[in-house]
Parts: C-alpha cells; structure tokens; sequence
C-alpha cells in the first residue's frame, strides 16, 4: 500500500494502539478469565441482525439510481466524465462540472487526493489528525462547490407569447434537478413549474470498452435537450460558457495573457483558449496548454468574452466575437449560443463539448518515471485542444452512439441497477488523476490519486475491471513492465513498483502471474503467451522458489500488501501462489512445456495437501509461524484475515480448477462472515483503535483480521505500525470477498456486503463514484468487477474459442452483458416449457467460438441441442457432465456484430 511506512508509525501510535484503559479490562470467556490482557476484546456479533425482508429486496431488479435535489444529495457527487488517464473532470448533482484536476499538479507528499488536506476525526478514544492517503475524504468529502476551479455552465431562454424565461443548469434556479448516474454517462433531469419546457443533460465521454483509444480522449460531451410540453411553438436558445483555463495556476501577475479566439472547424463552432507566456518557466508550467469549447453544429454564435453573471437576457442575441484577450489573472470566458423554434412536443439538441490539452507532466513525476518526460499518450495523437475538438467533430457520430450503445447494453440485464452500479463504477479510476498513459504509450499509476507510486503489483492484481473492458491497457503493463522495466532477468523477480522499488513482493508476484494468464485468455489468439513465455515460465519459477521447504507453501519472508514481510506460512500467501502455481501450469500446458506443466503441477498438489492439512484450524485457514523466529513479529497467526482463500478467489476469474476444497473454503468464508463482518463497524472500530477510517460507526463492512478467540499478542509479540491495517473496512479486499461469495453460491451473503460497501458510498454522505483507501478512487477498489464475474458464472477463453455462463441466481430469465477479446454484447438464458434457450447478441467486435458451457436449468434431463448463427445451423457435439452442458464445434464459429447465436436444449 505505502512506500513510505515511516511516514505511518506516529500516526499509529498516537491512535492509542495500547491504549492502558482497555488492556486492564477482563471479561469471562468460555468460562474462563480473559486471556488479552494487552488486546481489546472481539465484539462482532454473530448475529447481524439484518431484516429479512430487506435482504429480499437486494436481488429485485430495482430502479435505476436516482439522486435528487429535493432530497439535499448534490452537494458530493462527483462523476468521472473525462477521458482516460486525462486527469480528473467531475460533472456534479446539477450538471456542472468541477474539480479540474487536469494540471498535472497530483504527486505524493505534496498534491495527495482529490482535495488535499488533512481533517480531525475521533477515532473513539481521541481526535486524529486524517490525511488524503488516509482517508480524508472518507470523513470530510470534496464538496462540489468549493472546488469549482474553472466557469462553466449553461443557460437556457425560453420565449412565449412575448415574455421571456431564463434559467441556468444549476441547482438553485430549479425546482428539481434529477441526477441518473450510469457510468460512464450521467443524465440529469431539470423542471420548474415557472419554466415552460423541460430540460435535459448528458454528460460523458467517449468510453468504448476494447477501444482504449477512443476512451482516451481529454474531453468531455454535454449534450443539451429542450423539449416543449407546451401547446404553441416557443423560441428556444442554450448558452453554453467555459472559462479559458490555460495556466490557470500560474498566470499570475505580469506573467501574459489569455486568448480566446473562433476556429474553422467544418460543421461546429469552437472557441479555442490559449495562453501568450512572457516567460518560458510560464510557458513550460505544468498547466501550460489549451482547451477548447466546441458546439457540434454550424449554427453557434459565438461571445470570445463574455460579461459576469448572473445571465440575462442581454447575453443571448449579442453581436458575435471572433477574438478576445484578458491580462492574467483576469477570467476571460467565451460562450456559444444556439437558438431555434420548437414546435409542440418537439425537442432541440445542442451537442457541446470541452477539450483540454497540457503536456506537461508534474516535474517530480518527471524525475521517478522517465517515460513521463515526453509527456502523454493523446499528445502523441492531438497537436493542441483545438485538434481534439476537431477529432471529435469528424467522429461524433461513431463516439457518441457506440458510448451510449455500451451505457444501454450494460443496464439491459435482470441483475439489480445498484448491483451493475456498485460492481462497474471503480473503473472511472481510468478517468481520474490517479492513472496516466506516458507519451511512449506505457500505462502508469499510483495506488490512489498522487499517493504510494509504480503501478504497484499487490494492488493492482486485485482490479479485475480493467482487463476486462480495456485488456490491450493490461497486456501492454504486463509486456512493458513487469516483464520489461520491472523484470529481473536473472531470477524472474518482478520489482512490485518497477522502477520505484528495489523488491519483489511475493503476493505481487502472484497474482501478476495469475494476470498473465488473465491477459493470454483476453486475447484473440496466443501471441501474448508465445511472446512473453520464457519471461512468464521465470517469473513463476522464481515464485516456486520461495518455498524452502518443498512442501508447496512459500515460506521465505518477502513483502505483501499490508506494508510488512511476514515470516512462516501464511495462508492467504501460500494459496494465492498456489492459485498461480495452476496458472503456470495451464499456460505450460498451452505451449507444451510438459516439463514444466508437471514441476507446476506437483506444486499445486502439495501445496493444496498442507495447506489444508496444516494451515486449517478445523474453522478457518492461519498463519503458521516460522519455526525459529515464533511469533516475534507482526503476522495474522491465529486470527481470522480477510484474505485467507484469496487463492481460490482468483482462481474463479480467470475459470481455473478448484485449488482448495469446497468444504474448506466455504468454512473459512463463514468464519469471515461470522467474525469479521457487521453491519455496524462502531463498536468495534472504538475499541480497536490504530485504524484508517473507511468505514464509520453506523455504517457496515468486513473488518480486515479479527481475533475471535481472544488470544494475547494476537498479531505477534513485537507489533509494528502495520497493526492499524488489521482494524478497518478497505472496500479492496471487502469486494474480493463478495467475488468469492458469490462463486461459491453465498449469493446473499455476497450481495449484502457489496450493498453496504455501495450504501456506504450513498451520495447523502459522501461522492458515489470515489472508493477511498490509500487516497482517492482506489485502484483495488476495482475488484468489484469480479463479483459481477462471478454473479454471470462467466468463464472466457479467447485463444481456445471458449465461453461460458452459469449465472449464480434467476437462472430461469437471465440477462447480462458481457466482453471478449475483440467484441461485446448481452446473453440472454430463459427457461421455456421443456427448453432452454440461450443466446449470445453480438452489439460490438467479434467474437470467435468453439467451446461453449452453461448450466442444466431445472430437473428435466437435455437430449438434444440446435446451434443457429442467424438463419445458419451450426454442427455441434454435446457433452453432458452433472448439471454442466458443454457443446463444442469442429471449427471457430465467427459471430459478428449485430449477430445473434443462439442455442437451444431440448
């Protein structure tokens, strides 16, 4: 998590980890005196005390989620509607957008967070000092109006029988404004009972799962509708502003001036905004660049310099500017008009956008990254903001519709609205601050925003999404970085942070072989694989190596996710190599290294033995500690740690064979459930103090390791700063555990811990679209996507032409969408009298097959089985293995766009 642990102790320390008042308790336990007399008692109650009939209603297909003005839920809400890896552009409650997070200023120690700053929070024994990189924003959220860096807006003027109407798309002129967030889109609803049309507002940019290109444009589109309800024609007009941003921190004083002028763009008119430096410090600044205000049609008036607000009838209608200049730091705001007659009944659209252009990467960043120095990936494509603009104009068409094609697709299924909400949204990490794609067009990112950097291997290995909906971005990581930067040739060791570290981490090492094998079944065909195996068969051999022993459980202290190097045989280490261990096993098989599919193998079968043999405590799985060291320093030992079956989680993502019994792995989930869960975290988080606050009393969440037996010295003899990790709610590792709920058929308990993540995160109190860890929109918190994995059952094998669906509930009428390696769509599966019918609808790419599995739905047994591509019947074979039906073809079945396969049993 941290590369600075130093910077962690006194915070630790000063939460009043030992505090005196509570290591004097004793209680009766098990009609025996307590034993931790240095630890505070476990008190998680067994029983939840969840209502039932609320928990019914978590499955329910639901509405969509709805935030309201009338309800005070605007002041947070801050949506991701810019481009990825452009920085950060927020669109707020009533359509504005915020923040402007796109100067390159984020760097760790200096620019942390959303909004940087440190806040006072009493942890339940004393008030704490909380910074961004520890959850600031979790106890006093960036509030949209404090952080609106850049004017912006629209008006509209509405006109009937002689008199006139004027409001601004904000949220005092409306009675109510109506925030529909589907990410990547927003649509925000305006009405007034003095206002004489309604008025509506898209807001996004273009996001194109697969095309990472597209999806990576620095710029945002506001699309603007006015409808009339009225009986008559009324005259409509939109006035749509944006301030001229360019050096906006630097432009102080005597340091230039802003410049606003029209561009000639065919079919749109523009406003491009630049800065004339007087120095070359102010001209090389790291908010040194343009941007642009374009409205796609011809008809625009456009105002280079518009007066103060607020806006009048005087601002509409006025003679067009063509060029205007203001002295820093003066605001200089340019505007665009638009007007029409709409007939009764009739809508008017106004299609705006805002594109920006700053090149140059924060110095510091400059000096630990070389590939930042010639700055970022859209430069290599787009000369200036005016060139964005200009790429947006000539492909509107094809990027708004293919945006909204995927926005419908993914909210077209029978899953719950807040389920498809909470699983998807942490993907809007790409589109913030916290990732960056460098000129060379490597992909880089810091843990949070500008916290903890590298990319880092044990987090990023618990996001599932990105590889899922942009796996080009994934496979060049792996490629580029850890096989290429972050790669030690000599002993496969992949260093956890490339070349902002020096170490390997043995959980990061791990899971990115896990990854490997992830990106290869991502992929069309084997090229990945093939190119990169001699450097994936070290990396995984330098994994089996860390097991001394020979017993196929690593043993050999390394570092791992929660900041230390643990010593002995930790279960949730121990499985997750085991788990990638079967990994290296199936991509040997795949390039016929027999040799080394077998050295896999026999690691995956000891390793699985001990593991449960020895590391099982009849309840759950623990940490053996290291024969000669003990139990002297931190480690989970005989606690009940979060991620104790992680191995086994991921072994469900990437459709690996079991590497732990069920029964074993169930166990150890209800242990996690009974122990570590409650829907109300005070009582705990004040008795076991240390913690960062991601979770607050009155609010529910899986505590990261409990100690249900009440042992002394729980976590060691020697406790580190470390510790304080053991007592929060990190959404991470909370959404990892939901993933594995959810496929070993916990559905209820899987819904119900992703839903108290997902009301957590309620935009009454906090912004919706940031999960919080180290900083702001953390990368882990991308795990998510794994529980939608898993509620669908999918499995996907590009290379081999393999698929699979086996949805976890309402196997009788399902529907979801789903993404491949060069194409996406929705599956549809329902039961039909004796039939079941299944059907795979292309909307996007292609999609090659020739292995497809599903699910026996019901008792009656399946006979026979039609393939149909279109109108052409596809030869197929069946074979059927307890509820599991797999159907295979002699050769690739290639469907697609606007296809439809469909297969029925009989």
């Amino acid at each position: 998590m941290h590369k600075k642990p130093s910077n962690r102790r006194d915070f630790i320390k000063k939460a009043g980890l030992f505090t005196a008042s509570l290591a004097a308790v004793q209680f009766p336990v098990w009609g025996k005196s307590i034993f931790a007399l240095d630890y505070p008692l476990h008190n998680i109650p067994e029983n939840k005390g969840i209502d039932p009939q609320w928990i019914k209603t978590l499955y329910n297909r639901g509405e969509e989620t709805t935030y309201f003005k009338s309800k005070n839920e605007f002041k947070y809400i801050g949506m991701p509607v810019g481009g990825l890896h452009a920085g950060t552009v927020y669109v707020g409650g009533d359509g504005r957008l915020w923040l402007w997070q796109i100067y390159n200023e984020t760097f760790e120690g200096a620019q942390e967070g959303i909004e940087p700053k440190t806040v006072n929070w009493n942890d339940g024994v004393e008030v704490r000092k909380i910074r961004a990189r520890d959850g600031s924003a979790y106890i006093e959220p960036a509030i949209a109006n404090n952080k609106r860096v850049l004017e912006q807006g629209f008006a509209v003027k509405a006109v009937v029988n002689g008199k006139t109407f004027i409001k601004e798309l904000s949220e005092e002129h409306w009675d109510e404004i109506v925030f529909k967030p589907a990410y990547p889109m927003a649509t925000i609803k305006y009405s007034s009972k003095d206002f004489p049309v309604a008025v509506y507002l898209e807001v996004y940019s273009p996001f194109i799962p697969l095309d990472a290109q597209n999806s990576a444009l620095p710029a945002t589109i506001l699309r603007v509708e006015v409808k009339n309800t009225s009986n008559s024609s009324i005259n409509v007009s939109v006035l749509g502003w944006m301030e001229n941003g360019a050096n906006k921190l630097t432009g102080k004083v005597k340091t230039g001036k802003r410049k606003n002028e029209v561009l000639a763009v065919e079919n749109s008119s523009s406003i491009f905004s630049s800065f004339e430096a007087v120095s070359d410090d102010v001209k090389n600044a790291q908010d040194s660049g343009t941007m642009c205000f374009t409205l796609h049609k011809t008809k625009g008036k456009t105002y280079t310099a518009l007066d103060p607000w607020p806006v009048k009838s005087k601002h509409f209608g006025a003679a067009a500017t063509s060029s205007s200049t203001a002295d820093a730091p003066e605001k200089l705001v340019g505007g665009i008009e638009i007007a029409e007659t709409v007939s009764p009944g009739k809508s008017f659209k106004a299609d705006y956008s805002i594109s920006w252009h700053f090149n140059n990467a924060n110095v510091n960043l400059k000096k630990i990254v070389k590939d930042a120095q010639e700055g970022f990936h859209y430069a290599t494509r787009f000369k200036d903001a005016g060139a964005v603009s200009a790429y947006l104009q000539s492909n509107f068409e094809k990027l708004t519709k293919t945006t909204e094609l995927w926005s419908t697709t993914w909210n077209d299924s029978t899953l719950p609205y807040w389920f498809l909400e909470r699983t998807f949204i942490n993907i809007d990490t790409l589109a913030t601050a916290n990732t960056y794609r460098f000129a060379d067009g490597r992909f880089w990112s810091w843990e949070g925003v500008g916290a903890c950097a590298g990319t880092c291997t044990h987090v990023w290995q618990y996001a599932q999404a990105v590889a899922r909906i942009f796996p080009e971005l994934e496979r060049d990581l792996r490629h580029r970085v850890d096989l290429g930067v972050g790669f030690k040739e000599d002993s496969g060791a992949i260093i956890f942070r490339a070349e902002n570290e020096s170490r390997p981490a043995i959980d990061g090492q791990a899971g990115t072989v896990l990854r490997f094998y992830r990106e290869h079944q991502m992929s069309g065909d084997n090229t990945f694989l093939q190119t990169n195996w001699p450097k994936i068969k070290k990396a995984v051999q330098f994994m089996l190596d860390q097991d001394k022993n020979g017993d196929g459980m690593t043993d050999t202290p390394m570092e791992n996710t929660l900041d230390a190097v643990w010593e002995g045989e930790i279960a949730w280490i121990v499985g997750l190599c085991i788990a990638a261990a079967r990994a290296g096993q199936a991509m040997a098989e795949e390039m016929n290294d027999a040799t080394f599919a077998q050295t896999c193998q026999t690691y995956v079968a000891n390793g699985r033995k001990n593991m449960e043999q020895e590391l099982f405590n009849g309840e759950y799985f623990i940490h053996r500690p290291d024969k000669v060291q003990g139990r002297k320093n931190l480690g989970s030992y005989n606690t009940c740690h979060i991620d104790q079956v992680y191995g086994q989680s991921w072994a469900f993502q990437v459709g690996l064979p079991r590497v732990l019994s069920k029964d074993k792995a169930i166990a150890a989930l209800k242990a996690l459930w009974k122990y570590n869960f409650t829907a109300d975290v005070g009582p705990y988080i004040k008795t076991h103090v240390g913690g960062r606050p991601y979770a607050l009393p009155g609010e529910g969440g899986m505590v990261m390791n409990t100690n249900p037996h009440n042992e002394p010295k729980p976590f060691g003899e020697n406790v580190s700063w470390q510790l304080g990790y053991f007592h929060e709610c990190m959404s991470g590792f909370e959404h990892q555990v939901a993933a594995h709920l959810m496929a070993e058929g916990m559905v209820e308990e899987s819904l119900i811990l992703t839903r108290f993540i997902h009301d957590r995160y309620h935009a009454a109190k906090r912004n919706p679209f940031n999960e919080i860890e180290c900083s702001d929109h953390y990368a882990r918190a991308m795990a998510s996507y794994g529980t939608f994995i898993n509620a669908c059952g999918f499995e996907y094998h590009g290379p081999k032409g393999y698929i699979k669906f086996s949805p976890a509930w309402n196997s009788e009428n399902f529907k979801a969408p789903f993404t491949s390696a060069n194409g996406w769509g929705s599956y549809t599966q329902k039961k039909a009298g004796a039939k079941q019918l299944h059907t795979i609808n292309l909307k996007y790419g292609e999609l090659q097959l020739q292995e497809l599995a599903f699910n026996k739905i019901g008792a009656g047994a399946v006979k026979s089985v039609s393939v149909m591509l279109g109108t052409q019947s596809i030869p197929v074979q069946l074979k059927q293995n307890g509820t599991e039906l797999r159907i295979t073809s002699n050769k690739k079945i290639n469907v697609k766009t606007n296809e439809s396969l469909n297969i029925t049993f009989s």
